[in-house]
């Protein structure tokens, strides 16, 4: 009787207890093959949406840019820089974006965080006031822009009309958006209201992951409902708290389309911040390479700032864990 001998590789693929060493090196190369077919067609995409555009804006930094044909941009180096740091006016508006930081990110954040303490419980109808607080977060910077405009007017501007006629506080109308402050609060009102459902939203989708068994022990516990949120809800939450944090503070110093809209950084450059004062240069007076400048300089400070922010958190996570 003739007998064939199997092959080696298939009795050591097929032979019971037998294992494939080739089997998981070629998984894992498909694997990486089948990663990199989904990542190297959006790192295209962003290194020409983003990088490419970001290095030629850093070129155009460094030059004394003329938008003329024919005319030369001769390199200037460091001298839009050194200007930036001397500009009066830029320095107003880094100051202007830093009230404004300061003021909308935490009440966005208590106002946010209360609403979704709220909307976590047991409430009728609380499904409609997701949806209405939600709301001026999707409605375009652009109407809610001219909508406090109007409200906040001097002349027939609701707010006026209310604090007059209504209640009587004042005996004459108040020029909002004629002054420094008076209109950094304005536009700090608008930033409030329309952020806070955004906030309110990233704080309900944490509390949604919290263990009610936690909530429910601690109760038999005898805590009491702000006792629980303290040791319970917020150990749950911090992350959150810190990714909310570093974004707001983000979106703090980038605060654009409100100020260009209801003030245009006046009067007499009073409410300029940084993006609107770097849109005036660069397309106002076709100052590319100090508007690019600018730009940078904002980039860095609020990678710096987001950086730290980052630091701290972890450094006050590991301490707490020990």
């Amino acid at each position: 009787m003739t007998t064939t001998t199997p092959a080696l590789g298939s009795v050591t693929r097929n032979a019971p207890g037998g294992t494939d060493r080739r089997q998981p090196g070629s998984s894992r190369r498909r694997a990486g093959w089948a990663g990199l077919v989904f990542i190297v067609p959006g790192f295209a995409l962003y290194l020409l949406v983003i990088g490419w555009p970001a290095v030629q804006a850093l070129l155009l930094s460094l030059r004394d840019y003329k938008i003329t044909p024919g005319a030369e941009s001769p390199w200037v180096g460091l001298a839009n820089y050194s200007r930036a740091l001397h500009d009066p006016v830029l320095v107003r508006s880094f100051v202007n974006a830093g009230v404004y930081m300061i003021t909308t990110v935490p009440t966005q954040i208590l106002i946010g965080l209360g609403l979704a303490v709220l909307l976590d419980t047991v409430l009728p109808g609380r499904t409609l006031f997701r949806v209405l607080f939600y709301l001026p977060v999707v409605t375009s910077w652009v109407v809610v822009s001219l909508l406090f405009q109007y409200l906040f007017a001097t002349d027939h501007g609701v707010v006026n009309w209310f604090l007059t006629d209504v209640l009587g506080v004042v005996d004459h109308p108040v020029n909002w958006l004629g002054q420094r402050w008076t209109a950094m609060a304005a536009i700090g009102a608008l930033g409030v209201w329309k952020g806070v459902g955004w906030s309110m939203l990233i704080f309900l989708a944490a509390l949604t992951g919290v263990p009610r068994e936690l909530h429910e022990a601690a109760a038999l516990d005898g805590a009491g409902a702000w006792r629980r949120f303290r040791h319970v809800s917020m150990p749950f939450i911090r992350p959150t708290m810190v990714t909310v944090v570093i974004l707001l503070v983000i979106g703090g110093f980038n605060v654009f389309t409100s100020v260009l809209l209801m003030t245009n950084g006046g009067p007499l450059d009073q409410t300029q911040v940084p993006l609107t004062y770097m849109y005036r240069q660069a397309f106002g007076y076709l100052d590319f390479g100090y508007g690019s400048a600018i730009s940078f300089l904002l980039t860095g400070l609020v990678l710096a700032i987001a950086g730290l922010q980052y630091w701290w958190a972890r450094r006050t996570a590991d301490g707490g864990g020990r």
